[in-house]
C-alpha cells in the first residue's frame, strides 16, 4: 500500500472499508449462525484480511462494531441461551511467514517491556480443527452445560447433541469442576457419506463438514446429531477449581488425564523456524490423511505467566494466533482486461489482478477464456472477485461479488482490432466456438509464441530457446520458420548481444540433440490446430510416420479412438496446406524423426486412464505422462469414474478431492513405479 501507516483514509479508501465491512458482517451471520457458506471460507478470510491491512494502514477506519474488533455469531431461535463464565475469544489470523514473524515480533516486545529482558517466549503448535467452537462445564467431573461460542458473551445451550458425542466424556477421570473450549468436527468420511445420502433423498447438499457439524450440533432435536459421526478436540481451559497448569503443553497433557480427546498433533517450538516447519509440514498431503478439516495452526505462547502478562484485546488473546495454510480462494479486484494471441491465433482475454497470493503463489493475471465466459458471469473492470487455483489448476475467475460495485466499473466487450493480429488487425470469432482468432496471421507476437513452443520441453525441448532469444532472433531475422532454428551458425549467434562462447556452443549442442526427434513431439512442436500431446501421441501411434500421417484421408483420422471429427478436420486441412507441406519438407531435411514406442500389449497400464495431479518427489509432470504412455495407458486430463487411478504429488488439490468424491483409486509416486517394476 503505497500510503504511510497512520495518514488519513481517502474517500475511496473509506468506502471500501465500509463496502467490507458490511459484506462479512453478512457472510458470517450466513456463516456462523444460519451454517451457510454462500462464499467458501477462504473467500471470507481474505476479505477480513484486506479489511485488517486496510485499519492497520488508516487507524482511523477502526470502529467498534467493525468485524476485526467483534466475534462473530449468534443464538438460533429455539435453543436456550448460556452466558458463559469466561467471555469467549476470537483469534486473530495469519496468513504469511512474515505476518508469523510480525506475531513473535509484538509478543517479544510486550514480553520484555513487561516482565523485563529475560522474558523469552517459546510456544505450543496446535492443529486449528474446521469444526464448531464448544465450550463445556463439568462439576465436579461430571458434563452439565455444553454451549455454542455465540458472540462471546452469550452462547446457545447444545447439551443434549453434546451427550451423543462418544468421543466427549459425561463423567472425567478426577471429580473436579472445570470450564473448557475445544471443536466439534465431523469427520470427513461422514461428511461424504451424509451428502451422498442428503442427494439421494432430494435433501440440500451441506457446503463443507463445519457447517455440517454446526447444524448437526445446532438442532433441537438430539436425535439428528446421534445419527451423525462426529467428535471432538478439547485444547483450553477457561477455569478450573485447583490452580491452572503452568503451561499450555501442560495443559493439553492436563486434559487427557482428564479424559479428554487431545490432538496428538502438536509441538513445543522454541523459534519461528521451528513454527514454520511444523506448519509447512502439514501444508499438503499429510492433513488430507487425517479424517478431519485442518486449515492452519494455531500458535500460542506456551508460559501461563507469559501470557497473562501479554492479556487481550477486545476481541482476542495477545498471546496466540492462527497461522492459516496456502488459500485455494481468495478475493482481489480486476484492474484491467487485456487479449492475449496464442501461437495457433487464438485471441483470449486476460484478467491483470490486483496481485494476490493463492495457493502459495502471487498471482497477478487469471485466464477470462471467452467472451462467453466474461458475458456469463458479468465480469467488469473494477469488479471485486473470488480468485481460485487448486493444485496445478490455472486461476481462474469463479465468482463475481457484486455487493462492491460502486458504479465506476466498466463492462468490457470483444474487440474488432488489436494489434497483436497481422494486417489490419481485425479478430474473427471460430464459427461453431466461443473462441476468436486473428483474420489474419503472422504477427509478431502470435509467431514468437509458435517458434518458442516449437523449442519448449513438451516439443523439441531446446535448452537456450526462450521467449527472450527467439524474440531477439527474430528481430535479428535470423529466425522466421521452424527449420532456420538448424541453419543458425556460431558466427551468427556470437554476433547476438548477450552471447558469449560457452551459451552458443551450449545452444548449438542443443540444437543437435533436437534433430532426433518422436514423431509425437514433432507434431507437438509444429502447434497444429486441436492438436496437444495426448492427440499427437495418438496420431503417431496410429500411424508411425510423418508421411503415413501427411496421406491420411479425413475418414482415417475420424475412426482413430480418441480422435473426433473436429481434431481429424483441423489435421487434415492443416496438413493439405501447400505452406504447411512446404515446411514439413524443409523442417524434415534436418531431422530424424523416430516412431513412438509401443507398448507392449500386456503393459502395465493398458487401456487405462490415468490422471497425474499435484507435485511429484523426483518425477515431473511430463515424465510422469510419458511412463503412462510408455506402458500402455493414456493421460487423462480429468478425473472421472472411468480413471483408473490418479497419480498424486503434494498439492494435488480438486482432482484429488474428486477422486476421493467418486471413489477412485489414488496411489503416490512410489507405487507407481513398483506397479511398472522401476
Amino acid at each position: 500500500m503505497k500510503d504511510s501507516i497512520g495518514t488519513k483514509a481517502s474517500k475511496e479508501v473509506q468506502k471500501r472499508a465500509a463496502q467490507l465491512r458490511a459484506s462479512i458482517a453478512k457472510y458470517r451471520t450466513l456463516y456462523h449462525e444460519d451454517d451457510e457458506s454462500p462464499i467458501t471460507p477462504e473467500a471470507l478470510d481474505s476479505l477480513k484480511h484486506e479489511l485488517a491491512e486496510l485499519e492497520r494502514h488508516y487507524p482511523d477506519l477502526v470502529v467498534a462494531n467493525s468485524p476485526t474488533q467483534t466475534i462473530a455469531g449468534g443464538v438460533r431461535a429455539g435453543l436456550k441461551k448460556v452466558r458463559h463464565h469466561v467471555p469467549q475469544w476470537s483469534l486473530d489470523d495469519a496468513f504469511s511467514e512474515s505476518e508469523l514473524r510480525s506475531f513473535d515480533e509484538r509478543v517479544r516486545r510486550m514480553l520484555q517491556k513487561s516482565l523485563g529482558s529475560n522474558a523469552v517466549p517459546t510456544y505450543s503448535c496446535e492443529l486449528k480443527i474446521d469444526g464448531l467452537h464448544i465450550v463445556l462445564t463439568y462439576e465436579k467431573g461430571k458434563l452439565v452445560t455444553a454451549a455454542t461460542r455465540g458472540n462471546g458473551v452469550v452462547g446457545e445451550d447444545v447439551t443434549h447433541n453434546i451427550r451423543t458425542i462418544k468421543a466427549i466424556p459425561q463423567t472425567l477421570t478426577e471429580p473436579v469442576s472445570i470450564t473448557l473450549e475445544g471443536e466439534v468436527y465431523l469427520t470427513r468420511s461422514g461428511f461424504k457419506k451424509l451428502n451422498k445420502s442428503r442427494e439421494k433423498n432430494g435433501e440440500a447438499l451441506f457446503a463443507n463438514p463445519r457447517n455440517a457439524a454446526a447444524g448437526s450440533i445446532r438442532q433441537i432435536d438430539s436425535s439428528i446429531a446421534s445419527e451423525r459421526p462426529l467428535s471432538a478436540f478439547l485444547y483450553d481451559i477457561d477455569a478450573l477449581d485447583h490452580e491452572l497448569p503452568e503451561s499450555q503443553t501442560a495443559e493439553l497433557a492436563y486434559l487427557k488425564k482428564l479424559g479428554f480427546p487431545v490432538n496428538t498433533h502438536s509441538i513445543h517450538a522454541k523459534t519461528v523456524e521451528e513454527i514454520l516447519a511444523f506448519w509447512k509440514s502439514w501444508h499438503g498431503k499429510k492433513r488430507d490423511k487425517e479424517d478431519y478439516q485442518i486449515d492452519g495452526v494455531v500458535i500460542k505462547v506456551n508460559d501461563r505467566v507469559q501470557q497473562e502478562a501479554l492479556g487481550y484485546t477486545g476481541k482476542g488473546p495477545r498471546f496466540a494466533v492462527a497461522l492459516k495454510f496456502p488459500a485455494e480462494q481468495v478475493t482481489t479486484i480486476v484492474e484491467d482486461i487485456v487479449l492475449q494471441v496464442g501461437r495457433t491465433g487464438k485471441i483470449t482475454p486476460v484478467a491483470h489482478l490486483k496481485p494476490v497470493a493463492v495457493a502459495g503463489t502471487t498471482v497477478a493475471r487469471a485466464t477470462l477464456h471467452n467472451e462467453d465466459f466474461i458475458t456469463e458471469k458479468d465480469i467488469r473492470i473494477g469488479d471485486t472477485v473470488i480468485l481460485q487455483k487448486a493444485g496445478d489448476i490455472i486461476p481462474e475467475i469463479v465468482q463475481v461479488l457484486t455487493e462492491f460495485r460502486t458504479g465506476n466499473e466498466k463492462a468490457w466487450k470483444f474487440p474488432k482490432r488489436t494489434p497483436l493480429c497481422a494486417g489490419d488487425g481485425s479478430i474473427e470469432r471460430i464459427p461453431g466456438e466461443a473462441a476468436h482468432r486473428c483474420a489474419v496471421r503472422g504477427s509478431f507476437g502470435q509467431l514468437s509464441r509458435t517458434l518458442a513452443h516449437f523449442a519448449s520441453k513438451h516439443a523439441f525441448d531446446i535448452d537456450g530457446l526462450g521467449m527472450q532469444t527467439v524474440q531477439l532472433l527474430m528481430e535479428q531475422q535470423l529466425v522466421g520458420s521452424f527449420d532456420e532454428f538448424f541453419d543458425l551458425t556460431r558466427d551468427e549467434l556470437l554476433a547476438l548481444p548477450g552471447f558469449k562462447e560457452k551459451s552458443v556452443d551450449n545452444l548449438l549442442a542443443s540444437l543437435e540433440r533436437a534433430k532426433k526427434v518422436p514423431l509425437d513431439k514433432l507434431l507437438v512442436g509444429l502447434s497444429i490446430p486441436q492438436v496437444g500431446e495426448e492427440t499427437a501421441f495418438l496420431l503417431a501411434q496410429k500411424f508411425r510416420t510423418l508421411p503415413a500421417l501427411m496421406k491420411a484421408s479425413l475418414d482415417e483420422l475420424s475412426r482413430i479412438p480418441g480422435i473426433g471429427e473436429v481434431v481429424a478436420g483441423s489435421v487434415a486441412e492443416w496438413f493439405a496446406d501447400e505452406e504447411n507441406k512446404a515446411l514439413v519438407d524443409r523442417l524434415a531435411a534436418h531431422l530424424s524423426i523416430q516412431q513412438v514406442k509401443e507398448a507392449p500389449k500386456d503393459a502395465a497400464f493398458t487401456g487405462m486412464t490415468i490422471v497425474v495431479t499435484g507435485t511429484l518427489p523426483t518425477l515431473s509432470r511430463d515424465e510422469a505422462e510419458k511412463l503412462v504412455r510408455d506402458n500402455g495407458g493414456t493421460p487423462g486430463s480429468s478425473v472421472s469414474k472411468r480413471t483408473a487411478f490418479v497419480l498424486a504429488g503434494e498439492n494435488a488439490g480438486s482432482k484429488l478431492a474428486k477422486a476421493e468424491e467418486l471413489g477412485v483409486e489414488v496411489v503416490s509416486e512410489e507405487e507407481f513405479h513398483k506397479r511398472i517394476g522401476l
